[in-house]
């Protein structure tokens, strides 16, 4: 397939970067480089995204282990033998021969990230993917954090579900540096990373969430997705505690002066002390803006 759909073309030509994006987009392969294969195997943390097949609903789950558990298998395929959290939205998609997976590495140590998308089939110890789209982002608006522990004796509390943030999940929103966005489209899913200082997520009630569109590479991968389809899950990480706050919902691009993104919640999992990982205090990126007041 092809590095863009029409969605994205849309988003791309209402900013005017179809040309800047046609040539960010030559860095777009389905071959598993050398060195992207070695940056795979030395992380903590993957996050995954898909459509759950029973409900249709996106999510972005986390997956953790011991570096190594992400590899590459071959030139255009990778294998998945990760720890998943106890109530994953995913599980069944992670076990359902041809889901459209998408997947983002990042490594805070190193402000590097890297996205690999396509089709998952399961394994005895998880699941691989067969690669469509595999390609780096740069480090614009990823905070540095400068090592992390694996906690060996954590143990996960009884996950929360609702249809709506509770008072503690929007203050977990509103003081995150980073979250991660999975969506989908005709051919595929993706999931992107958006960062920047404490405020940057707005909580606009406890069924909406908004933030502002920051200045990227042009792609507009994830704002076509969400032009053709708006089905979207959103993860946020307490990278201290390890627990993980899981949205679904549908969002929309509002064009204008600021470029905002509105996402409607449908349904919340929250899953406390989930993740063994405890990363040291976050060096915000220098790129990220001062949210308004």
């Amino acid at each position: 397939m092809g590095v863009y759909h029409a969605g994205s073309r849309a988003v791309q030509d209402r900013v005017g970067v179809r040309e800047q994006a046609d040539h960010v987009g030559r860095s777009v392969g389905r071959g598993i480089r050398d060195v992207a294969a070695a940056f795979l195997e030395l992380q903590p943390l993957l996050v995954a995204g898909a459509a759950a097949p029973s409900t249709g609903r996106v999510w972005a789950s986390p997956l953790t282990g011991a570096p190594g558990f992400v590899r590459a298998t071959g030139p255009h395929r990778v294998s998945v033998t990760g720890d998943r959290l106890p109530a994953d939205p995913l599980a069944t998609a992670f076990a359902t021969p041809g889901t459209p997976v998408g997947t983002i590495a990042l490594d805070p140590r190193t402000r590097r990230r890297m996205r690999l998308n396509g089709r998952l089939g399961p394994t005895a110890r998880g699941f691989e993917i067969e690669a469509d789209q595999v390609f780096a982002n740069c480090p614009k608006y990823l905070q540095k954090r400068e090592s992390y522990e694996i906690v060996a004796d954590r143990r996960s509390g009884d996950p929360l579900r609702g249809t709506e943030l509770t008072p503690g999940q929007a203050e977990f929103v509103t003081v995150a540096d980073t979250f991660f966005l999975a969506s989908v489209h005709e051919d595929g899913a993706d999931v992107s990373h958006r960062g920047g200082n404490p405020g940057f997520v707005r909580v606009d009630s406890p069924g909406e969430l908004s933030w502002r569109d920051y200045p990227g590479n042009s792609m507009f991968l994830t704002l076509g997705n969400l032009a053709a389809d708006p089905r979207a899950g959103l993860l946020f990480l307490d990278w201290t505690t390890g627990t993980a706050l899981q949205l679904t919902g549908e969002a929309h691009t509002e064009f204008g002066p600021e470029r905002r993104v509105r996402f409607t919640v449908r349904e919340t999992v929250e899953s406390p002390s989930a993740l063994p990982l405890r990363w040291s205090a976050p060096e915000y990126s220098p790129a990220n803006p001062v949210p308004a007041d």
